[in-house]
């Protein structure tokens, strides 16, 4: 890729889009489009196909456009598996008959079996069943893995595939009650903490223990990619770094100075017990991240703090 490459990315608005956006204007590349700020509706075959037709893109980036933490995954099952399948289809698709150069196409750790050996090693995808909270987000974005292989072996589509761990820091969705954990808890404790509430309520048990990675390092792997992989298999990307809900809230109380207590609602779902990516594979390849987990829940909460404070 180059400043005048033309680049594609589909997202939500989420940190896919904003991170992977921001980190191109600032390399002063001068023809990015993304789906939801240029108000491309990759759900309609005419406007995905007049797009490609004008904008003919090089290199897409393709996310999801409906993601979210277990509330919204139980709220909007029916959402998430016909958008997401309908996008990635079109836009797939559109890549092939308009030649694109490549594509990556970000499926989910979601998309993995629910009891599976640690750290999740990517030819464990499709053995065995799915974590039910979150299976119709995973069934599209396990079609979209095999779209992508699929277009690769019959029309020689070089169309890679990664899986991220869950995304956290600038740009990320803090919605209390659709966004994934960290996020939402981030929006929780500022608001305890403005509003000196007694209690902070948190889904689960606190067990479950999850690998996040800071969307800087994200942003990197994915330019790695682009520049260094050809292959048709899977390849995830993680920072390697875990811990459970009940330590990342309480680093949460900690960081935002909350002095309430901390009830773990046990009447909600855990989801999956464990999510640790093995990212040795693109450690072999030469990219590793640089951003500890405990440096990047800081920035988040404060980015966050700022944020709100400015609106």
């Amino acid at each position: 890729m180059h400043r005048n490459s033309r680049i594609f990315i589909v997202g939500h608005n989420d940190s896919i889009e904003n991170s992977l956006k921001g980190c191109f204007q600032e390399q002063g590349f001068n023809q990015v489009m993304t789906n939801t700020q240029d108000r491309i509706n990759v759900l309609d075959p005419l406007s995905v196909g007049n797009f490609f037709k004008k904008f003919k893109p090089e290199y897409v980036f393709l996310g999801s456009i409906r993601s979210g933490g277990i509330a919204a995954n139980q709220q909007y099952p029916a959402e998430f598996i016909y958008e997401n399948l309908q996008a990635q289809n079109l836009v797939i698709e559109a890549a092939r008959h308009h030649k694109v150069k490549k594509l990556l196409y970000f499926s989910s750790s979601c998309a993995y079996p629910k009891d599976v050996s640690q750290p999740i090693k990517e030819a464990s995808l499709l053995t065995g069943a799915l974590e039910p909270t979150s299976e119709a987000y995973a069934v599209a974005k396990i079609a979209g893995v095999r779209m992508c292989q699929a277009y690769r072996t019959q029309y020689g589509l070089d169309a890679i595939v990664a899986v991220p761990a869950t995304l956290y820091g600038p740009g990320s969705d803090t919605d209390m009650q659709n966004a994934h954990v960290l996020g939402a808890l981030i929006a929780k404790f500022h608001k305890a903490r403005h509003e000196n509430a007694k209690e902070v309520v948190v889904w689960g048990s606190g067990r479950p223990r999850r690998e996040f990675l800071y969307v800087d390092d994200f942003v990197s792997a994915c330019l790695f990619l682009m520049e260094h992989y050809e292959g048709a298999d899977v390849i995830n990307i993680g920072s390697g770094e875990e811990l459970t809900i009940k330590q990342l809230a309480m680093t949460l109380k900690e960081i935002s100075g909350f002095k309430g207590k901390i009830t773990f609602d046990v009447t909600k779902p855990d989801g999956a017990m464990r999510k640790l990516l093995d990212n040795t594979r693109i450690r072999k390849l030469g990219w590793k991240p640089k951003v500890g987990l405990a440096e990047g829940i800081a920035k988040s909460y404060q980015e966050y703090k700022a944020k709100v404070t400015n609106v």
